[in-house]
């Protein structure tokens, strides 16, 4: 008995020491809580197969955060992701304040420009940092940039960039623009008349497709479209290639195969400039791309993946900080030694004169990736990436 007890008190000492290590261990994980505010989207479009899933963003929000505590749990972090899918109506702005006061500070945002634009300033206040993952409007990296305001979608120039380079690669300069009626539609065709010039193309003409309302596929029966592109396309002076500005989309899925001439589309339509797509399998994207589809059973959109390198943006600044402080997170992805893989065959880092995330952009046909921006030869003094998009000597934004 004289040993039997002595030993017995050690072994309880050491279970006991080993939970209250282990509980203190719990009790020092560094939390890092996010979310995620989007606005409902249409569910009407020309194509059935392009409706966007109930889940869209959220889910690669959602991959994101399992990835990033795939790592954090070594180094005792956590990560989370909270989705606040706005009601018609619903005022962003008090959601913006509830999060701050619950101490939840990075908030990814899927808005419309003006939506966005109010939000940052309900944030500033709130002392809230917002990645915009959606909104690709030219004035909100420019006269309307913030300096709490991350970029992580790529802009209008960006995507015009990308497509002008591949197209002038190819030696087709001549361009048919035809843009639609909507606002959207005008800023995404003053994309492309901005990368005509940088590049060396030539715009021969422009037409305007006119959107009189009613319903995108009801009233799109094939023979009716077999007969109206046509007329829409014909008489044009020589061209290479028919380019669509169809932000809304509204007809550009009705151009291939209708046109009058025989010629490619580019654009909103045919070989389109995207930030993802399902198809995307190089550099390790493949991987990526199985296990979004293990977990909700759909292919990744664009948004789903924006929203993914968001979270994982503040995944690694929180590893190599060691930090769960929202401030020291955002200011170690401002410094020049951040970047961030994202399965794009070079990683990716952010623009210091606006905050807009350096990236190649896909260019896809709906079934393969044709081709990845920049394109060979398009020579920059920094950066290729720089190639895409306004350049630092170009921009009109200050940060504040």
């Amino acid at each position: 008995m004289t040993g039997w007890f002595p030993t017995m008190w050690l072994q309880g000492f050491c279970v006991a020491g080993f939970l209250a290590a282990a509980t203190a261990s719990v009790a020092e994980t560094l939390q890092i809580d996010t979310a995620l505010i989007r606005a409902q989207r249409s569910r009407e479009t020309v194509s059935i197969l392009d409706r966007p899933a109930e889940d869209d963003a959220i889910a690669g929000a959602r991959l994101a955060a399992l990835d990033n505590n795939t790592t954090g749990r070594f180094i005792d972090q956590a990560f989370t992701i909270e989705d606040h899918l706005l009601a018609p109506g619903e005022d962003a702005a008090s959601i913006v304040a509830a999060l701050a006061a619950r101490k939840i500070f990075l908030v990814l945002v899927d808005l419309p420009a003006a939506g966005l634009v109010g939000l940052a300033d309900a944030a500033r206040k709130a002392g809230v940092t917002l990645f915009n993952i959606g909104a690709p409007d030219d004035e909100l990296r420019e006269e309307q940039c913030r300096a709490d305001v991350v970029h992580v979608a790529p802009s209008r120039a960006m995507f015009a960039d990308a497509l002008a380079q591949y197209l002038v690669w190819k030696q087709w300069k001549r361009w048919f623009l035809i843009k639609g009626s909507h606002e959207a539609d005008e800023k995404l065709a003053e994309a492309y008349r901005r990368a005509a010039r940088k590049f060396g193309a030539k715009i021969v003409e422009e037409r305007t497709y006119e959107d009189l309302g009613g319903g995108r596929r009801s009233d799109s029966g094939s023979v009716q479209t077999q007969r109206l592109v046509p007329t829409l396309t014909q008489n044009a002076p020589a061209y290479d290639v028919l380019l669509a500005a169809d932000e809304s989309e509204v007809f550009a899925n009705y151009l291939p195969f209708r046109t009058y001439d025989a010629r490619p589309v580019a654009g909103s339509a045919g070989l389109e400039p995207k930030s993802w797509d399902g198809s995307h399998e190089q550099w390790g994207a493949v991987q990526l791309q199985n296990r979004f589809f293990a977990l909700v059973r759909r292919p990744m959109s664009e948004r789903d993946y924006n929203a993914w390198v968001a979270l994982r943006m503040i995944g690694e600044a929180a590893t190599r900080t060691r930090s769960n402080d929202p401030k020291t997170i955002v200011a170690y992805m401002k410094a020049p030694d951040f970047s961030v893989a994202a399965f794009k065959g070079q990683k990716l880092t952010l623009r210091p004169w606006n905050l807009q995330l350096r990236q190649p952009i896909l260019l896809g046909d709906g079934r393969m990736i044709v081709s990845v921006s920049p394109q060979e030869g398009f020579l920059h003094q920094t950066s290729a990436l720089d190639t895409l998009g306004l350049d630092r000597p170009e921009t009109r934004c200050k940060l504040d």
